[in-house]
């Protein structure tokens, strides 16, 4: 073999890890939304964007049209790292300040709604990609009024359910709270904040506690999303259920900004100069704690493989530098005719 095809071969064995190691360590993206109780944007998207059924879906078609409901997994601000009240302006909680799911927050009492009661309840949300994380659960305090824009003064000081990492089954986080007692017309309003990222999701879930409605509206049941609706939809979505790779962030400002309602606003401000979390009632990210089942795996975006994958790129790489040892030390020929390491 001459030294140029020795070079050739080292350097391709010197590629071969990195590539290796960049599958091994590529993120993936989180994406999902509340389905038990039933977010919003959920229960529009299981209507059909095209035609929905309800009042208040048709409502948030003609606000923004109905891309908003094929990338109904995708109501997030990139860069939250827990300052979500520095970040989403009141009247703007469901939509977490941008533009594109502006129809999410149409004040209104007849959004598809699902019943609720006090004391444990199971919740689930419907990971697309999941990713290691904190779930806190807030409730509207009593005398809310739906018919006004939603604000944070609106929600309780405290969730009343938070969880770290919770466990996943078939393709949902499931989780439990102990609900409080309330009647009449709420608001469940979650925040998902990612512990590798600092990516934060936002729902809010319409619910009824007893037959009361409250604010005197009649709203149909709310449906989750089934597995053929997701996957009828898919084409159209602009978001890449695997990651970020085929998102459309068009209306948040900038690489890796936050969410960009409109000019001026605090969610368009860039990751290095969001402002710090203040008061004990934010919400920080939690750390990731280790894990060791496939299913755990799962939640990190990766599986059981990607160990296998960081332990071929490390074979490959000390294949790489073994042939690049051997190749200093080639035998060369002296002016004398000998041979010579």
């Amino acid at each position: 073999m001459t030294a140029r095809r020795k070079v050739t071969t080292v350097a391709a064995l010197g590629l071969a890890p990195l590539a290796l190691a960049g599958l091994a360590t590529a993120p993936a993206s989180a994406h999902g939304s509340m389905t038990d109780p039933v977010s919003r944007i959920s229960a529009c998207f299981a209507e059909g964007p095209e035609s929905p059924d309800s009042a208040a879906c048709k409502a948030l078609v003609a606000a923004g049209g109905t891309q908003p409901l094929y990338d109904w997994n995708e109501v997030n601000i990139a860069n939250a790292a827990g300052n979500h009240k520095q970040l989403i302006p009141d009247g703007k909680l469901c939509s977490a300040g941008r533009d594109k799911y502006k129809g999410l927050d149409l004040p209104r009492a007849d959004w598809p709604s699902s019943p609720l009661a006090s004391g444990n309840h199971t919740f689930r949300y419907k990971a697309t990609a999941p990713h290691k994380g904190t779930f806190e659960l807030y409730l509207t305090k009593d005398g809310y009024d739906p018919t006004k824009p939603l604000t944070w003064s609106d929600l309780e000081d405290k969730p009343f359910a938070k969880v770290t990492n919770p466990k996943l089954e078939n393709g949902a986080y499931v989780f439990d709270g102990i609900v409080p007692n309330k009647s009449g017309r709420h608001l469940v309003y979650s925040i998902w904040q990612r512990s590798d990222s600092p990516e934060a999701f936002y729902t809010c879930s319409d619910v009824v506690f007893g037959k009361d409605n409250g604010g005197g509206a009649a709203a149909p049941a709310a449906s989750a999303p089934s597995e053929q609706d997701i996957e009828k939809g898919a084409d159209k979505s602009t978001v890449d259920h695997g990651g970020h790779g085929g998102d459309d962030h068009g209306d948040q400002a900038g690489t890796g900004a936050g969410a960009g309602a409109e000019a001026g606003k605090p969610a368009e401000q860039p990751a290095e100069n969001a402002p710090e979390a203040k008061g004990a009632d934010e919400p920080a990210a939690a750390p990731a704690t280790p894990e060791t089942s496939d299913e755990n795996l799962a939640a990190t975006g990766g599986d059981s493989s990607t160990t296998y994958m960081a332990i071929g790129g490390a074979a490959a790489l000390a294949v790489g530098a073994a042939a690049l040892f051997g190749l200093g030390r080639r035998r060369t020929v002296t002016p004398g005719g000998r041979h010579s390491r």
